[in-house]
Formats: C-alpha cells, structure tokens, sequence
C-alpha cells in the first residue's frame, strides 16, 4: 500500500519561529538588516535568499552571515515563475518576506516599466506559486507583503495615515505599490492566501543605498559637494530605524493575521531640510553646501502613520529615537567609506562574480 504524501512536520509551538523562510530582495538595504537580525534572534530557522541584484543590491552587505549553514543565497527574479516553483518544491517554504521591488522614485518617474515588472509581476508570481504550493497545508504560513506609506498619497499639515486610510498614489512607484497591495488583498479574499500587509514610514540606518536622502546627504557633505534639497526643502517624512522596521515585520511575521494591514511607524516627523541641517551640523560642515532645485514632479508633502494597531495587537514600538539612530548611522556611514565609494563606483557588483560564480556551477 502506497501512502498519500502529507505534511509531516510536528507541529510549531507558540512560541517557535516559522521555520524555513523565503526573503526576496534580500541584498537590498531593508532585506540585509532583516537577515540579519532574523538569524541572530532566531536559533532554529532557516533563510533562502533571492535577489535579481540590480543596481541597490548588494551582497557585500551579507558577507558575515555567508558561511551560516542556515543561510543560502540564489540569485534570481521574483517574476521567473520556474525558479520560483522549484525553490518552493524544493524547501517548503513556512513564510515568505517580499523586498523585493524597485523603490526609488525618481527613477520611476524616469522609467515605470521595471516598477511594474518587479513589484507588480513579482507579487503576482510569488502569490501564485505561493497559493499553489500551500493549499492545504496543516502547518500555519503567512506571506508578508512589505509596502509603503507612499501608497496612501499625502497628508495635510494634521493627521496620521490609519490602516482604514484610502489608497491615493502619486507616484509610478508608489501606484506599484499600492497595486501589489491589492493584489494581496485580492488573493486573501479570493484564495485564501496567508497574506499581511505591512507598510512602514521612511526608513534609515546602515547598507542604505547613497541615493535616498539622508546617506546621500552624509556621503555629500562629508565631501564637501553640494547638497541637492528639492524645493524649499519642507516636506515632512516620520522615519523609523530600519531595525525597529525589522523587529516589526519579525512580529507580523510570526503573530501577524492573514488579511490585515499593519501601519509601522518610527513616530519622528522631519522637514527634510531639517533633517539636512542636523548632518550638516553633526559633520561640522556649513549651511551654504546646500543647494536648492527644482521640486520632482508629484512629490508629497507629508506622510505619517498611526502605529497604534501593531502595537495594541503585537506589542511592538520603535526603540530608537531619532536622535540616538540618526547619530549611528552618520558614524556608520563615516567608518564604512570603502564601502560608500564601492556603490559609488559600482565596484561592489563584482562581489557576485568573485565569490558566487563558482557555487552556482557546483549546483548546476
């Protein structure tokens, strides 16, 4: 007699971590931070790392965590179905964290089409594989949709974004976004799919790519090049830690429940002129390197989250001030030059090819 193939492992208790996990976009600034505080808080797990490694990924970030036996990194695209299918087959994936996502605005508003290849195509395969390859499982799953406040457009001078709050991008990027978003949503509703939806303020701290404000601030006026402000520079932002934004998907990853949204929120509201001035001032360096230009085209004025919800539900809130945070990571930034003119110059993308290349022939 032939027995029918089922899920046989033991049961998770409540306190024990998903076991083996899918993190997308895992070179990228969130997703490095994320590996690594996963794998130090987390003693019995496992992470299979994939990343396409476009331009902001960067597997010099992950160095130290290379030799961890649960750890393996693959390089590939969310929205090749094939290579998504057989990791799944292959690992029984417990949970799934999508990165995974082309996010700077800018360069959406240059060129939109890889935002909706990657971050709309991508969450569609991934919810696909994902959908098929849980149905029935007797093992609680969860996929953990990492979004934006950007999706909910722009406020006022009063208010915060609620969970409740409708969807009103303003940008290619963020209209990505808040469609992948939806396509959650549809897929919960529809399938039955295990999906949260979590969506954070702006995020700072180490590994971020020199391109988003504050490293790219750090970066210029540590050598003394002018300072590129939008506008008039009064656009307010609240930003989080990127750890406190880890230790807060690391919650919804484990407790979150399937459908939701969870607003995390850093609950520090910055001018982004403001927030020039405070490196300017830390660097020692004066106010006449900024330089104002003109305003992107659709840029919002204000966001900022109410948190509330994670925290009544999970227990979670940021541990960071701005103050304590926004001082490591100007000392960060100082202490890692090599690793700033890397990304700079594009050097870091020869990291793959020199200590990867000949793992993936072994596989093949």
């Amino acid at each position: 007699m032939i027995e029918q193939e089922t899920d046989h492992k033991e049961p998770r208790t409540k306190n024990q971590p998903l076991g083996t996990i899918l993190v997308t976009g895992g070179a990228g600034f969130i997703g490095t931070n994320f590996i690594r505080c996963y794998l130090a808080k987390h003693s019995d797990c496992s992470i299979v790392n994939l990343d396409k490694l476009t331009y902001a990924g960067n597997l010099e970030n992950l160095r130290d965590v290379e030799a961890d036996s649960r750890y393996r990194f693959v390089k590939g695209d969310v929205a090749d179905r094939e290579l998504v299918s057989q990791l799944f087959e292959k690992e029984d994936f417990d949970g799934v964290v999508n990165f995974a996502a082309e996010s700077h605005v800018d360069r959406s508003i240059l060129d939109a089409t890889p935002f909706i290849v990657t971050n709309i195509g991508g969450t569609q395969t991934l919810l696909d594989i994902a959908c098929r390859h849980w149905k029935g499982a007797s093992q609680p799953r969860r996929f953990v949709q990492v979004s934006t406040d950007e999706v909910y457009g722009e406020l006022g001078e009063t208010g915060r974004f609620t969970e409740e709050s409708p969807l009103a991008p303003n940008s290619p990027y963020s209209a990505s976004k808040a469609s992948a978003d939806l396509l959650c949503r549809a897929y919960f509703k529809t399938h039955g799919c295990p999906v949260v939806i979590t969506r954070s303020s702006n995020n700072y701290g180490p590994y971020q790519f020199p391109e988003k404000l504050i490293p790219l601030m750090i970066v210029k006026a540590s050598r003394n090049e002018k300072l590129p402000v939008y506008g008039d520079g009064t656009n307010v932002r609240d930003w989080i830690h990127v750890i406190d934004h880890c230790r807060a998907i690391d919650h919804v990853l484990q407790k979150g429940i399937p459908g939701e949204v969870y607003n995390i929120g850093g609950g520090y509201e910055k001018r982004n002129i403001d927030i020039v001035r405070l490196i300017l001032d830390r660097l020692g360096k004066p106010e006449t390197l900024i330089e104002y230009v003109k305003d992107r085209p659709g840029h919002d004025y204000r966001y900022a989250l109410d948190a509330s919800k994670i925290n009544r539900e999970m227990g979670w809130s940021a541990e960071y001030s701005f103050k304590s945070g926004i001082e490591e990571t100007v000392q960060w930034y100082q202490r890692n030059e090599r690793w700033v003119a890397r990304c700079l110059t594009g050097e870091y993308r020869s990291y793959y090819a020199a200590n990867y290349h000949w793992r993936e022939a072994e596989r093949e």
